[in-house]
């Protein structure tokens, strides 16, 4: 076995045995018992880390002292923490089985980096893989899901994630170790142990293989996996715009695309969006622009031509003044650059959306800077007369859910003097007149 696990270690790429130092997750049950002596026998170099979740009273305490003798006996680093696990659960609103996870990677990596050490190892193996497969599948999942545990996620690698439940069993008799039994592995209270104890027998009995046959399709799905990642890669490249207020997506090429709503859901997993809104997102690709759909955190808009993202937060931006002689505006969203000059002879106004070159004489200050409003109006540069900015916004096709983060600079006066991002007002425009201007900038 040892050679199988040292070629599987090489095959993955996982850590290098001659020159990394690993930590170990182990909390004195067959699994980790098993790879703590592996690394031992192949000569990497490696510590002991033991969680104590302040769940099972004296057998906590009991499996503490076994894996520090453990370490002892293996004359290898030992490093222990005794958590505050339901406080922490309730805290969070989670369950004690998440927290107790939260809190032992969060551990794990405060080590990791603190000493030095190169990788996290847990002893995952191929059941441990079946089962989440298995789980994830019953809760609804993606490609993400079905792969299950990955050999190696970072800094986390597992070495035993190829070796069945019932070879790490024959190490130990072989090998005469001890461990120890956690009663809580046969508690029904907990959804993957009542798949273990009651769903995965029957569907053994159908495969004697199943574990080794989960573990290959793993590896087929882990392969897809990364050719939808490619292809939603490329698609990107051709679809999605970033810019500081949105994320824009050509709705044109995303109709292109095979399985569309599969590559959809990959580009708005970072928004949050569940594949069932997604579903509704595609299916309204040929209907009126205005439709609206949320995620926990952003707000998507079915534009013309085009989908348009937002943070739900983004019109949070509230009034903020300029004082004369103020060089920047830096608030959450908006990064303005100010700069007072006298004109000189040949000036040429800057041009381009993010740039306004106001007259400075004709300013009242403080200026200030906030949100439009229903009822604004102001009087375009190039364009004749008054013209309510609701109207002005939708002439500029501006999307929905980006009209209400539209920015004014207004007068001291009450007057807008620019559209941030769009016009100058034309009663604050540069003329043969004027003596100084404020050019102001959007960064």
């Amino acid at each position: 076995m040892l050679d199988r696990i040292l070629q599987y270690i090489e095959e993955n790429n996982l850590f290098s045995p001659i020159t990394d130092q690993l930590l170990v997750a182990v909390s004195g049950g067959q699994d980790s018992v098993v790879l703590a002596d592996v690394l031992h026998r192949l000569g990497v170099q490696f510590a002991i880390a033991h969680c104590h979740f302040g769940l099972r009273g004296d057998e906590a305490d009991a499996d503490e002292q076994f894996v520090r003798k453990l370490a002892k006996k293996y004359e290898v680093p030992y490093f222990v923490e005794f958590f505050q696990t339901k406080a922490f659960a309730q805290q969070e609103g989670i369950s004690t089985q998440m927290a107790a996870r939260a809190l032992r990677y969060a551990w794990f990596e405060q080590i990791r980096q603190t000493q030095g050490f190169q990788y996290i190892a847990t002893a995952h193996h191929q059941r441990d893989a079946a089962e989440t497969m298995l789980l994830n599948l019953t809760h609804g999942t993606g490609l993400a899901g079905l792969h299950g545990i990955r050999p190696k996620n970072g800094y986390l690698v597992r070495p035993l994630l190829a070796i069945g439940k019932e070879e790490l069993f024959d190490y130990l008799v072989e090998q005469r170790l001890i461990w120890r039994e956690d009663a809580s592995n046969d508690s029904p209270v907990y959804q993957r142990n009542r798949l273990r104890h009651e769903v995965l027998p029957v569907l053994r009995d159908i495969n004697p293989n199943l574990d080794q046959t989960l573990q290959f399709t793993a590896e087929r799905v882990g392969g897809a996996e990364e050719i939808l990642r490619r292809y939603v890669e490329e698609t990107a490249h051709h679809a999605q715009r970033t810019e500081p207020e949105a994320t824009y997506l050509n709705i044109a090429t995303l109709q292109k695309t095979a399985a569309t709503a599969l590559v959809l859901q990959e580009l708005l997993r970072p928004f949050g969006f569940t594949y069932p809104v997604v579903k509704e997102i595609v299916a309204a690709f040929n209907a009126e622009p205005g439709r609206r759909f949320e995620s926990p955190s952003h707000r998507l808009v079915k534009d013309r031509e085009q989908l348009v993202i937002t943070p739900k937060n983004l019109s949070k931006f509230g009034t903020h003044q300029i004082a004369a002689g103020q060089e920047v505006l830096k608030i959450d969203g908006l990064h303005l650059r100010l700069e007072m000059l006298e004109v000189p002879e040949g000036f040429e106004i800057p041009k381009g959306k993010a740039v306004a070159a106001l007259d400075a004489d004709k300013l009242h200050f403080p200026l200030i800077v906030r949100t439009w409003q229903e009822g604004d109006w102001f009087m375009p540069i190039g364009m004749k007369g008054k013209k309510k900015l609701s109207d002005f916004l939708i002439d500029q096709k501006v999307p929905l859910n980006l009209k209400d983060n539209v920015q004014v600079l207004v007068s001291g006066d009450g007057k807008i003097a620019w559209v941030i991002g769009f016009r100058p007002d034309d009663r604050f425009k540069v003329t043969e007149e004027t003596e100084r201007v404020l050019i102001v900038k959007r960064m």
